[in-house]
């Protein structure tokens, strides 16, 4: 399940055992030069007006070198100013209870980092395949290797049903970015197209014959997915039979498919923008549609054989106190962190007081490929997949089932089933 656009700390700051701050660090001018100074973070409301930029030269302003102090120095898209103080914030925990809840009783892990310092449209490739890059040499990289980074020029739609014309940014081996020059975001205009080398995990379960699915908004305007829709880049997809067979419509066709026992082995659930925890977008209601598909899976005849991971697709441009890990590759990552959650029977019993588990693994996007093909026995498509930390840190396959307690929450299944879509894109940065 992937939500949208938050660190790690602005939602989970003050988390038992969870590394986290509610004091932050800026740059001040003083005299000729700049220095840290330290800013307390505001607690504010998760249904808050504020977007922030979160693109790749943003993700550079904040790093700062591992400083981690550049994040009132990043200019704003809208009025080419700095942010100031609107990154350092923090959602006060009532307002996510359910998640809080479920790190509280399952699994959280506090090390999760993005594959990329960038936005939505290469992470969510990033969650499909663990990586962007798009020439014939990707590992080990060449001096030619190139990775999608960013958004493409045009944002009617993202991939292969985007606007003549639209353009791809691509980041080189010496990270050097390459703003709106790069080819068609659809994969049959990559310059290898027919080769290996831009594979999804579709690929792999398709040749395994393991059942999958994409559940993603509706229809916008009749004619398109939501533009959230990261199959809408893999042209085998978007004009193949899998398009409205695997790649589906409404999102919440998963509680029928869950209802019906048709659910299949591997899904991946993209939300309503107005259910995604999208900054400056979405109401309140992120929280309960997780909480709701939760339910709908613990109370089911799958949850003795499931995971549920809950991840947030980047950063959102806000605080987070940890550097990602070193090295940073030659895609543009790791980027920050953002928050995993995982709802099992076999994630490992933690030391809270309900049972909660807190992984300090360092894990990447590409470890919950790994995951997944691990689980499936698909083998490795030769991304982030091969090179992050494997996910059995959270899970004990030799414990007893864990038995499925439900996740309280403020909107229950019938509004999500009854809940006009509200037509907009996931995301446009």
């Amino acid at each position: 399940m992937i939500q949208e656009n938050r660190s790690f700390n602005n939602l989970f700051a003050g988390f038992p055992n969870a590394t986290s701050a509610t004091t932050g660090y800026e740059l001040v001018k003083r005299g000729m030069q700049y220095r840290k100074k330290a800013i307390k973070l505001k607690e504010i409301n998760l249904q808050d007006p504020r977007d922030l930029n979160h693109l790749y030269t943003s993700y550079l302003t904040a790093y700062n070198g591992g400083k981690m102090d550049g994040f009132n120095m990043i200019i704003q898209t809208a009025n080419n100013r700095p942010e100031g103080s609107a990154p350092y914030v923090y959602v006060n925990p009532s307002q996510v209870q359910p998640y809080w809840t479920i790190a509280s009783q399952w699994g959280l892990a506090d090390e999760m980092f993005q594959t990329q310092g960038s936005a939505s449209f290469t992470a969510h490739q990033d969650l499909i395949r663990g990586g962007t890059c798009i020439t014939v040499v990707c590992n080990p990289p060449s001096a030619n290797t190139e990775s999608l980074i960013d958004d493409p020029t045009s944002q009617a739609a993202w991939g292969c049903d985007s606007k003549p014309g639209t353009a791809t940014s691509t980041i080189n081996t010496y990270l050097v970015l390459s703003r709106g020059t790069g080819p068609f975001p659809c994969s049959n205009q990559f310059p290898d197209y027919g080769s290996s080398s831009y594979r999804t995990l579709r690929d792999l379960l398709d040749a395994k014959s393991v059942s999958w699915k994409y559940y993603t908004p509706q229809l916008v305007d009749g004619t398109l997915p939501a533009l959230w829709d990261a199959f809408d880049v893999i042209a085998p997809v978007r004009y193949g039979p899998e398009w409205g067979t695997k790649v589906v419509w409404p999102e919440t066709t998963i509680f029928n498919d869950i209802s019906a026992g048709t659910l299949p082995a591997m899904s991946w659930v993209i939300p309503d923008a107005a259910n995604s925890d999208h900054p400056g977008k979405a109401p309140d209601t992120g929280p309960s549609w997780i909480a709701q598909v939760v339910n709908a899976i613990g109370q089911s005849q799958y949850w003795n054989s499931t995971a549920v991971i809950v991840v947030w697709d980047d950063w959102g441009g806000f605080y987070d106190p940890v550097p990602p890990p070193l090295p940073l590759d030659n895609q543009g990552g790791p980027g920050f962190r953002v928050p995993m959650l995982v709802v099992s029977p076999y994630v490992k019993i933690g030391n809270g007081s309900q049972g909660g588990y807190v992984s300090h693994t360092v894990y990447e996007f590409g470890s919950i490929i790994a995951f997944i093909e691990d689980t499936f026995n698909l083998g490795r498509l030769g991304t982030t997949d091969s090179t992050t930390n494997s996910m059995n840190d959270m899970f004990d396959l030799n414990q007893s089932p864990r038995p499925f307690a439900t996740i309280p929450s403020s909107y229950k299944k019938a509004f999500f089933l009854h809940q006009k879509p509200s037509g907009l894109p996931v995301d446009t940065e």
